[in-house]
């Protein structure tokens, strides 16, 4: 997939309100091209805002939050909902290949690529919630990005699935290589699929932790509960 190496996705000093409440507090963020990035926080904490700005849906024109400061982003970016948010008045193939013009075969390659071949002419009230997704991952896959947003897309799943999700997530990462930026409430989801995790907290990211070889799973765990307010007594 072609990819423009050289491009970080970055913010600085990024501030979003929304009436007199900030969400977003002078963020600055960094994202290597190729890296998975993955964001924990607690409800309110600005995980989707960011997302949002990052992807550039949080404009005043569509009721989004006011702000200011610098967003960097390549030039190609797709996102993944935790809703699949499929037209359920289209087909399969032609719900992964909306608005690209003579891209059927691509859109079957991307389909394959997500176990989903012979499916295309399903129709998405047909398909379970976790092909559902795959099919929203093959939407995504498709436009060959740069960068992926993917704001919570297994939290409706179920245990079972997520972790087949998790799994193929992490094969398409492996042979696409576009930056990604997961937004997640699940603290295993993340070490599990991310090579730096992120906590935000009050806009502002409040702890972070690069899963490396030198440290056990469970101490990165414990740090990544404790900067969350978990400890082992609770909340």
């Amino acid at each position: 997939m072609a990819t423009d190496v050289g491009r970080l996705t970055r913010t600085q000093g990024l501030t979003r309100r929304y009436g007199t409440r900030t969400v977003l507090d002078s963020l600055d963020l960094e994202i290597a091209p190729g890296e998975f990035v993955a964001l924990l926080g607690q409800s309110g904490s600005g995980k989707s805002t960011l997302l949002r700005a990052l992807a550039g849906l949080d404009g005043d024109a569509i009721g989004g939050a006011a702000g200011d400061g610098l967003v960097a982003v390549p030039a190609q970016v797709s996102v993944v909902f935790q809703d699949a948010r499929l037209l359920p008045w289209q087909r399969v193939l032609d719900n992964v290949v909306l608005g690209l013009d003579g891209a059927a075969e691509r859109g079957r390659q991307s389909l394959a690529e997500v176990g989903l071949a012979g499916r295309e002419r399903a129709w998405p009230n047909e398909l379970s919630g976790g092909e559902q997704q795959r099919v929203a991952l093959a939407r995504s896959l498709v436009r060959e990005p740069q960068l992926l947003l993917a704001d919570e897309p297994f939290g409706a799943l179920d245990a079972l699935t997520r972790l087949k999700m998790h799994a193929l997530l992490r094969r398409l990462f492996e042979e696409h290589r576009p930056a990604v930026l997961l937004v997640t409430h699940d603290v295993d989801e993340a070490i599990a699929l991310a090579d730096r995790v992120l906590v935000l907290d009050q806009g502002r990211i409040a702890a972070e932790q690069r899963l490396d070889a030198g440290r056990s799973t469970a101490e990165i765990r414990a740090e990544l509960l404790r900067a969350l307010g978990v400890t082992g007594d609770g909340p």
